[in-house]
């Protein structure tokens, strides 16, 4: 892969996740503040990233792997993207405001397997060269948390009154004009598609192929354990950064790339941690970390204990590259060449879709429950409810699931 290809793709990944990153992460925080949302649509409006997990296998094997150039794809889609996130930035009502967000999921989140695909297309080793061009999204994500806080200041007690955050709609629609004409520069990656006489199934777009994985017991034990881990999960990204906001954190948005940061960290660590230590032990690493982040939520405050905050943000990189990055690797040791994609498409429609949507819903009812008259909640007994959720799943994965030696290859 030469210089200018490896400089393309790493501009790709940036803006990808600089665009999602540039909006998801303050929904909650817009929705509730500025276009009065109630717990609940929060909730629906949080649960629009499940929707699309579920829909975008279809997306990408019934157009993508068929008929069409994926960095072709990639660009319309962004660019459709774009007109949605601009009609988002001028909606002042939750009733238009959904109908947006849902088309928009829809239309993203096949765009995360499209952007892998280019990037594999051009790759000799993947294993080796994708994690050096996957970072530059994780910095994308961090420099559009940057700069929502410490230099536009839209999630300040002052911008979120002022309505401010709805320019972060704007900032992304404007990125996603961008990344879609981009698109089209971007070395050709054509469809693969199976033979015009073989038809393609909705078997094979969702990856039933690899349910006879479930015949392993570990692995239908992981499979579950995936999906329960997962409700937890949400109630981070749906409510961390309106928890943030109301017990006063300055610059939460920024603050919370903290997680980013450890992610890359945590990244570069897990080989390492994987070899010496196991799946079986790397995976209750994540699950426990999760545990130990909502009780820092539910402890810490904005005074002398808000390295408790602190900390629970920075645990997001063990949360999440412990266990999905770990998973990813055990489920294709699992599944074996022929059924590698199918295995980790399911995966990804299990926790993504599944696991989230659950706990978006949950999350909200609960959310909900702990509001105060004022438009305050009690942060400190929401966080409890996830904190024991994945205390119960860690405490189920460790008795049920059996110790086995997986090879990571890096």
């Amino acid at each position: 892969m030469g210089l200018g290809v490896r400089i393309q793709l790493c501009l790709m990944m940036f803006l990808e996740f600089f665009i999602w990153g540039g909006w998801f992460v303050t929904l909650g925080t817009f929705l509730g503040n500025n276009i009065n949302a109630t717990d609940g649509e929060i909730a629906l409006a949080f649960s629009t990233q499940s929707w699309g997990a579920i829909i975008a296998p279809f997306v990408i094997g019934l157009i993508a792997d068929r008929y069409f150039n994926v960095e072709r794809i990639l660009g319309v889609l962004h660019l459709i993207g774009a007109g949605l996130l601009f009609l988002m930035y001028k909606t002042t009502s939750f009733d238009v405001f959904y109908p947006y967000v849902l088309g928009y999921m829809i239309l993203y989140m096949p765009t995360l397997a499209l952007v892998n695909s280019v990037s594999f297309n051009q790759m000799t080793d993947p294993a080796k060269e994708f994690s050096l061009i996957r970072v530059f999204g994780t910095l994308g994500w961090i420099i559009a948390g940057v700069l929502i806080s410490y230099f536009f200041g839209w999630d300040s007690n002052s911008g979120i009154m002022e309505g401010l955050l709805k320019n972060t709609f704007l900032m992304t629609s404007i990125a996603s004009i961008f990344l879609g004409i981009f698109s089209f520069t971007l070395p050709k990656t054509p469809p693969k598609a199976k033979s015009a006489g073989e038809k393609l199934t909705t078997r094979d777009i969702l990856g039933l192929d690899a349910l006879g994985l479930f015949k392993d017991r570990n692995f239908l034990i992981f499979f579950i354990s995936s999906i329960l881990i997962c409700i937890p999960l949400a109630f981070y990204y749906q409510n961390a950064n309106p928890f943030l906001v109301e017990v006063g954190m300055e610059s939460p948005t920024g603050k919370m790339t903290l997680g980013q940061l450890s992610e890359i960290l945590f990244l570069l660590l897990l080989p390492y941690f994987f070899s010496r230590f196991g799946f079986k032990k790397t995976i209750m690493v994540a699950m426990l970390a999760w545990f130990v982040r909502y009780l820092l939520f539910a402890y810490g405050d904005v005074g002398e204990l808000e390295f408790m905050l602190l900390i629970g943000i920075a645990l997001h990189g063990i949360c999440y590259d412990f266990f999905f990055v770990s998973g990813q690797i055990y489920t294709d040791s699992k599944a074996g060449p022929k059924y590698k994609s199918s295995a980790q498409g399911l995966i990804t429609l299990a926790t993504y879709g599944v696991g989230m949507l659950i706990g978006f819903w949950i999350a909200g009812e609960i959310s909900n429950n702990y509001l105060l008259s004022d438009g305050k909640h009690i942060w400190d007994s929401i966080w409890l409810y996830p904190a024991g959720f994945a205390l119960v799943v860690s405490i189920l994965f460790a008795l049920l699931f059996k110790t086995e030696k997986i090879d990571y290859q890096s």
